[in-house]
């Protein structure tokens, strides 16, 4: 790592020395750039590396910089860029998600006499991240049959129709971690991005069973088995950690939570767990806000399988934010399942199946109309957590340039998470002058890192930039360095021209 930072730091010292009365022409400034860059990327730490890199000035049609610009990488969420360009061109900033409320049977003195029937169309913001709080859009909704004159549910609390037909899963994504919220599954119905937070308490004394709570939902997920034991102050060091451990049984109708493990006395701890039922898991937490507002459902909750919606009763519908208020949901924290929703939906809007087939197709065909190369991209999910996506830094680069001239462009600028500041790289080039100036979306499973995007120079020239390295050793700070070198560079006084 030292010859990291020694060269993170040689770089500085150069751009703080350039720019002034004894500038170098354009043709040595380039020539300085690509030493610099070809100096990091051919170090020793990355021998056993890949990277691809391209560097490009839109406005003027330049390339500055291009090493493996068209082979093919892992891009991991760097396919967020692709999933969420392709959304704004193809669905447009106001699009929003809608959830419709139905029934077979008539509302007879406050008693609906029949099931009542809900058909979702995958919104993924009923969430504590779009609203602060992921039950206050099904209140809402219980608060829209209360006024509808609604006090008893006679029949059941059903899942209608079938939106997204194909498996909750990404391609290829890794089964053991499927209890984990960044793999969980995605469906019509979604509730708070397809997770839960699951607080453990200790119990009043050493050795009881600790108490659990479950929020947004109180009774979302349904916990089985808990093993945690409270410990006191004199156990050995080794137990003087609280450790949470979980698995989903999903054998039965509905997934229970087991919890084990250890948590102090007088303590708690929080994890957050997969949903692995998504359909079930919006259907209990409704029937949670339904319960709050006094509405009595006397039938069960079910949500397999999904029930025809033909000659139901439409009783009202309820609608997402607009999809440009969506969109830093996904791009700056990473949230794969907002981009998995958007993949299927874009399959559903534009072919009429919600299935990831359809949205790969949806994307490849936007991919080609922006004139990529079809051998620079393999679709194969939305959210880029599948080891199956491969994209070229040339494919990234003419989505980025392609937002550049849309009409959509800021709604998908500031939904990137900016440097210094906020979202995946708040934490990153900090007290340079690439803070607060680079819009660009991370991407980072085993062995691949990557960071693209939009970099100002101090003359104004918005610079587009790819970056993908895959197949490394090293830690992925080290790749991070490089990364954060090359913008620092970019932004600063002497920047390429």
């Amino acid at each position: 790592m030292r010859h990291l930072v020694l060269l993170t730091s040689v770089l500085a010292a150069a751009c703080a020395s350039w720019g002034g009365p004894s500038r170098p022409s354009p043709a040595r400034e380039r020539a300085a750039f690509t030493r610099s860059v070809d100096s990091m990327v051919t170090q020793p730490a990355f021998r056993n590396a890949n990277w691809g890199i391209l560097v490009v000035d839109p406005a003027r049609g330049d390339t500055l910089y291009s090493h493996n610009a068209g082979k093919l990488f892992m891009p991991a969420s760097n396919q967020k860029i692709l999933t969420g360009a392709t959304a704004l061109a193809q669905l447009g900033g106001d699009f929003r998600f809608r959830t419709e409320f139905a029934s077979n049977g008539r509302l007879v003195n406050g008693a609906l006499r029949g099931d009542l029937v809900v058909v979702g169309r995958g919104d993924p913001t009923v969430s504590d991240a779009a609203f602060g709080d992921g039950m206050k859009p099904l209140r809402d909704a219980a608060d829209s049959l209360w006024s509808r004159g609604v006090r008893e549910i006679a029949g059941a609390l059903v899942r209608g129709g079938d939106a997204f037909p194909d498996s909750t899963l990404g391609f290829g994504w890794s089964w053991d971690d499927l209890d984990y919220g960044y793999s969980a599954g995605v469906d019509e119905l979604f509730f708070n991005e397809g997770i839960a937070r699951v607080t453990v308490h200790a119990a009043r004394t050493v050795g009881g069973t600790a108490g659990v709570r479950t929020a947004p939902a109180r009774g979302v997920p349904a916990i089985g088995r808990v093993s945690v034991v409270t410990g006191g102050m004199m156990e050995p060091e080794a137990r003087q950690r609280n450790r949470i451990m979980w698995e989903t049984d999903v054998r039965g109708p509905r997934p229970l939570l087991n919890l084990s493990g250890f948590v102090k006395m007088r303590d708690s701890a929080t994890v957050t767990v997969a949903l692995r039922n998504p359909a079930q898991a919006w259907l209990a937490a409704f029937a949670e806000a339904l319960s709050e507002r006094g509405i009595v459902l006397r039938g069960n909750v079910i949500s397999e399988p999904a029930v025809d919606t033909v000659g139901l009763t439409r009783l009202f519908t309820l609608w997402s934010p607009p999809l440009r208020t969506v969109l830093p949901l996904f791009e700056k924290p990473s949230q794969n399942q907002i981009g998995e929703i958007l993949f299927r939906t874009l399959g559903l809007e534009k072919t009429g199946v919600g299935t990831p087939d359809s949205g790969r197709r949806v994307v490849e065909r936007q991919l080609a109309a922006w004139g990529a190369d079809t051998a620079g991209h393999a679709v194969r999910d939305g959210s880029g957590l599948s080891r199956h996506d491969y994209v070229t830094p040339e494919t990234i680069v003419k989505v980025l340039d392609a937002m550049r001239q849309h009409a959509e462009f800021k709604s998908f600028y500031d939904a990137l998470p900016i440097g210094g500041v906020d979202g995946t790289i708040r934490s990153r080039m900090r007290n340079t002058p690439a803070q607060g100036n680079v819009h660009a979306k991370t991407g980072t499973v085993d062995k691949a890192r990557s960071l693209s995007g939009y970099v100002t120079t101090p003359d104004g020239r918005m610079l587009l930039f790819s970056f993908l390295c895959n197949n490394f050793t090293v830690p992925n700070a080290a790749v991070e360095a490089v990364q954060d070198a090359i913008l620092v560079r970019l932004a600063s006084p002497g920047a390429p021209r």
